[in-house]
């Protein structure tokens, strides 16, 4: 799922003039030779050594950037190395765009850069984001330098592989970077290895490779996705471009909640992964299906051959069923974004409609129907085209599965 916000903040001032007698005298500011001063050159110029080192390899290099009193700061300059390197980035670029606020009495800054990144042999095309990166002056023998402390500090959305130290998984289908231990990497790489054969069993075609992204919290999961704080907390995984563009050559990653994943059982763990590689391998954020289409055929494949009763897959919806009684449409865009109520009882709905297909037709004639309709092709005529019944049709046996299923389960 995507749909993704970013909040600016305007500040106005408004300035009132009163009619004096004296004349007025606006008071000089101060130009001393000790005033602390942005020197947009010199960062660019750091920038520039930043991006040669990643070109390179060279962790040492992009270390000695760093102010020579700060330690911590010369080894996250040597992730940011070590992480593309292992990731396997390429196209990476760092320019200097503006100061971010003034200049502090340690020297100390911030410059918003734009920055520019690929993973090599699994994106279609760059990413593009504008991240904050921390700088300070520092004097030298010759005069002073601008040296780097940090990227991705304050708002705005930044790459993981900028901002935190990974754990790397790179194969000839995956990627899988965990701002985490080596052993939450074993975890996840184990659930995308496994997702991948679930979604060519039903989409045999499909021969991409799957890039992963885990942060190390929800709130992390927020800032690397540009979100208010709790925008995602409730949400295991969501799959979108890593700059937040949606376009047909844009990157398409699953980033992952390990929070929220932390609370599943690992086969929960694995439908969630396997929906999500799905979203991400029939590029799914520029489909123009209707959502429930979306998110009902990704849980039909991830689901397909998990050995769960349907009253159970579908527990969350048959409730609203008992309390609500039977919905007269398909579940809608509002009913399936994220902060939705009822968000899980809305996706097992959609699945339930997914499966009414598959029985009115075969499983050939839905993944026909996502297909056709993800490239445009009018839902309706589709429909009818690919599974011979109309969307009254396919709603009317949809809600006699609900009814069917409710009674099944009996009183919750």
């Amino acid at each position: 799922m995507a749909g993704l916000s970013l909040c600016l903040l305007l500040l106005v001032g408004v300035v009132a003039w009163q009619v004096r007698d004296d004349p007025y005298v606006a008071t000089p500011a101060d130009r001393s030779a000790d005033a602390p001063s942005v020197r947009p050159g010199a960062a660019a110029e750091a920038l520039a050594n930043l991006e040669d080192a990643i070109g390179r390899g060279d962790a040492d290099a992009a270390a000695a950037l760093a102010p020579r009193d700060d330690p911590a700061a010369a080894r996250r300059l040597a992730d940011i190395v070590e992480n593309a390197e292992e990731v396997g980035l390429e196209g990476v670029t760092l320019r200097y765009v503006d100061q971010d606020g003034g200049i502090d009495a340690e020297g100390g800054w911030r410059a918003d850069v734009d920055v520019t990144w690929q993973v090599a042999g699994f994106d279609p095309g760059p990413a593009r984001s504008e991240v904050t990166f921390a700088l300070r002056d520092e004097p030298t023998d010759g005069g002073a330098r601008v040296a780097l402390t940090a990227a991705g500090v304050g708002g705005g959305r930044a790459p993981l592989w900028l901002t935190d130290d990974l754990q790397v998984r790179r194969t000839d289908s995956r990627v899988v970077m965990v701002a985490g231990t080596r052993r939450d990497l074993v975890r996840y790489d184990r659930l995308v290895r496994a997702a991948l054969p679930v979604v060519r069993r039903v989409l045999p075609g499909t021969d991409r490779g799957l890039v992963v992204e885990v942060p190390a919290s929800a709130a992390a999961l927020d800032a690397a996705l540009g979100a208010d704080e709790g925008t995602y907390a409730e949400v295991a995984a969501v799959t979108t471009s890593p700059d937040g563009l949606v376009t047909p050559s844009a990157p398409v990653h699953v980033l992952v909640n390990p929070d929220e994943m932390d609370r599943l059982e690992r086969t929960g763990a694995q439908v969630v992964m396997s929906h999500e590689a799905v979203h991400a391998l029939t590029d799914a954020p520029t489909s123009q299906a209707p959502l429930w289409l979306v998110e009902g055929f990704a849980d039909y494949v991830a689901l397909r051959d998990v050995d769960l009763p349907d009253t159970t897959v579908a527990a969350q919806a048959l409730e609203q069923v008992r309390e609500n009684g039977l919905p007269d449409a398909l579940p809608g865009p509002a009913e399936l974004g994220v902060g939705a109520p009822y968000l899980g009882a809305s996706y097992e709905a959609a699945w339930l409609a997914t499966r009414a297909v598959t029985r009115a037709a075969d499983e050939k004639a839905l993944v026909e129907l996502y297909r056709a309709t993800s490239a445009g092709e009018p839902f309706e005529a589709a429909l009818r085209d690919v599974a011979g019944i109309s969307v009254p049709g396919l709603t009317r046996r949809w809600r006699d599965e609900l009814e069917r299923l409710a009674a099944q389960a009996g009183p919750s």
